[in-house]
């Protein structure tokens, strides 16, 4: 029987004994279960689990948060905060999914989303 698969294969990981700090550039999925600190920069998916640590600006495609990210968190997709996670910063992303017991302590921009739709609305009513 066939497994859906929800995400990507994992193409680099920091365990949670692991501290890394610096600038993180990546194509495709990177979990972080330990500490980072600095800047990540991707139009793919970012992870950051149970035991991860994050004190950052985050420039993602999709962000999961399963552990604590502090800074600017910028997602061009979505981001995902599941109970254990917690975003200390500000946050702009067109959609956003916060499970119960995910605490997000900060603003929240999705104004990317709606001028797009009022773009698309005016091209369309000039036609």
């Amino acid at each position: 029987m066939a497994q859906k698969q929800e995400e990507a294969p994992i193409k680099a990981y920091l365990g949670s004994d692991a501290t890394f700090k610096g600038t993180l550039s990546f194509d495709g999925t990177v979990r972080v279960d330990g500490k980072f600190e600095g800047q990540v920069n991707t139009n793919d998916t970012f992870i950051v689990g149970e035991t991860g640590e994050i004190n950052a600006d985050v420039a993602a495609g999709t962000i999961i948060c399963k552990g604590i990210m502090r800074g600017t968190i910028i997602a061009t997709n979505k981001i995902e905060m599941h109970p254990s996670g917690r975003i200390v910063g500000n946050v702009q992303t067109p959609a956003i999914k916060i499970e119960l017991g995910a605490v997000l302590d900060g603003n929240c921009s999705m104004t990317e989303r709606d001028s797009k739709k009022t773009i698309n609305l005016v091209k369309d009513e000039k036609k």
